[in-house]
């Protein structure tokens, strides 16, 4: 038995149903008479009863709107329902026959309630359509030249950083070979000064010397031996010449701040003009707001294959089938237009077409969204008992494609842009999603944001969106998305009832559709993050969902975790 869950709001996304008490089939017709929606097989009983013979019924999509019900305050019993062209009034039917609108043109308020209801419906679809998502691109824009502009400060810095350790490291250079010259110059003069120093010591030696010899005349009888001239050897030589050492000068460089400024380089501003950002033109964009049964919009595929596809007024059951072989649907792969793989969460793998008539069975370790169809279309499938990832062939050949190593294998999503496989990975409490190329080749991590925070816990769904975008349905963290670069861009964690993320899956318009158990609702996101409704609530006998699939025709495959049923939902014109 489901458990009680917080109220959800009203959405405008609904089933159309059939009105007439105890008909539960789908709604296309309306009676503008007695406003109500009905059936095909209602509408023709309707008609047959002969008071209802005049009554107008037209499809759903043709039908008047409702007129509020107001009192006229002169015919307090009569409803406002007619509209006088001359005076511009909204009327009573009794106010019509009084004098002041004798001869004056009346219209049914009805038709022009509807006409200005549509008028708003288009606007309202230009707003959704056009305004708001040529907002958000440009709003990404803006942001995106942001991240570009510190991009470009962080490499300006970098440079100049380099070119002042450039500058540092040449003055240091110079610095050291001006030092080694000063030594070499200061070795030279010393060693002439030392030279000097020597003369000087063996001339005073000479001195002393010579002083003896005197001292011994003086006291000996040499005296007498004296001529009028003295001998050569006491005759005192002269002192010898010595120079004084030139000394080197130092001039200080002049230079400036200026100088300086001109070595390291100048920051200069372009002067070219700004541009304006390109708007793409409303022209290019679907504002229709009339709902088509699934024959007729079939048939404009069929004859227009460029149509503008939007979201629809309402959702329609398509079908629904049980899957043999499996005890409830935890995860869906499209394989080609009609087939789809699904699985259970006991390792039980079919190959289903959209009768629900498998044909063919595996069993696999499990999981949740642990495998993927390529374009090749080969299945690939992890094994998180060995941490290996597996592919099979169409000639049924099982190889083992990828080995993770001490990295348990949880999710798998093979890309639709250019074939490179997207693995949600887990070590104990950490998780993270890795790339391969289509020869099972790594080529990117991704586990932390720009903050060095942890992006994952256990990322057991992921899917690559048609911008490559790449989204993920993590047990803890709820929907995480990063672009194919691995910078994080948004976190999607529900609308405030709680939110217990499965399934997801994205579809030609850049929606993102996840599953959340905590509701039993699927929620519909724009590409960026922002939430437009609960496409698919308890209200349509939706309980569990756990997984989605956008498969043939653009229609939104449904899989429940308390049963085997598998739905089909139409959402898009």
């Amino acid at each position: 038995m489901a458990l009680s869950k917080p109220k959800i709001p009203d959405i405008p996304q609904h089933f159309l149903e059939c009105g007439v008490e105890d008909c539960e089939r789908n709604c296309e017709f309306y009676c503008n008479s007695c406003h109500q929606q009905m059936c095909k097989q209602c509408r023709d009983q309707h008609l047959k009863i002969s008071e209802n013979e005049n009554h107008e019924v037209v499809l759903y999509q043709l039908r008047k709107r409702q007129l509020p019900v107001q009192k006229c305050k002169i015919h307090p019993t009569k409803d406002i329902d007619i509209f006088c062209k001359e005076c511009n009034i909204p009327l009573c039917s009794k106010c019509a026959t009084m004098q002041e609108h004798q001869g004056h043109h009346f219209t049914d308020l009805e038709t022009i309630y509807t006409d200005k209801f549509k008028l708003c419906q288009k606007e309202l679809s230009k707003i959704h359509n056009y305004f708001i998502p040529t907002s958000h691109d440009l709003q990404r824009e803006v942001r995106e030249d942001a991240t570009e502009v510190k991009q470009i400060m962080d490499s300006i810095r970098t440079s100049m950083k380099s070119e002042a350790e450039s500058l540092k490291n040449m003055v240091d250079t110079v610095l050291s070979e001006n030092i080694e010259e000063l030594h070499q110059i200061e070795k030279s003069l010393l060693e002439k000064l030392k030279s000097q120093e020597k003369t000087f010591d063996d001339y005073i030696a000479y001195l002393s010397d010579l002083v003896k010899e005197f001292q011994s005349y003086l006291s000996s009888t040499k005296l007498t031996n004296f001529t009028t001239k003295l001998p050569e050897n006491l005759q005192i030589k002269s002192i010898p010449e010595t120079t004084k050492p030139v000394k080197p000068e130092f001039s200080s460089a002049q230079y400036s701040k200026k100088d300086v400024a001109k070595l390291l380089g100048k920051i200069t501003e372009t002067n070219r003009e700004e541009t304006l950002r390109r708007v793409k033109p409303m022209e290019t964009v679907s504002f229709s707001t009339s709902i088509k049964s699934t024959s007729e919009q079939d048939d404009d595929v069929k004859s227009d294959k460029k149509q503008t596809l939007s979201l629809s007024d309402s959702v329609t059951k398509v079908r629904e089938f049980n899957v043999p072989g499996v005890d409830n649907v935890f995860h869906i792969s499209q394989d080609q237009s009609d087939r789809l793989w699904i699985s259970d969460n006991d390792g039980n793998l079919v190959q289903t077409d959209l009768q629900g008539n498998v044909i063919q069975k595996l069993k696999t370790s499990g999981g949740r969204g642990y495998h993927t169809v390529t374009q090749e279309r080969d299945l690939i499938f992890t094994d998180k008992d060995k941490n290996v990832i597996n592919r099979i062939t169409l000639d049924n050949k099982i190889t083992e494609f990828i080995i993770t190593g001490d990295w348990r294998p949880h999710s798998i999503h093979s890309s639709h842009i250019n074939g490179d496989l997207l693995v949600g990975r887990v070590k104990g409490k950490e998780g993270k999603i890795t790339r391969y190329n289509k020869t099972g080749k790594e080529l990117q991590n991704i586990q932390r944001d720009n903050k060095g925070q942890e992006l994952y816990g256990i990322p057991h769904y992921v899917i690559e969106n048609i911008n490559g975008d790449i989204c993920t349905s993590d047990f803890f963290n709820g929907v995480v998305v990063v672009n194919k670069s691995g910078q994080h861009r948004f976190s999607y964690k529900g609308q405030g009832f709680g939110f217990r993320p499965y399934g997801i899956c994205t579809d030609v318009l850049g929606h993102i559709l996840v599953c959340d158990l905590h509701t039993n609702t699927v929620h519909l996101l724009e590409q960026d993050g922002h939430f437009l409704s609960f496409l698919l609530t308890e209200q349509q006998r939706v309980y569990a969902p756990c997984s989605v699939c956008v498969a043939d025709e653009n229609n939104l495959c449904v899989g429940q975790q308390v049963s085997k049923k598998l739905t089909v939902y139409k959402y898009l014109k």
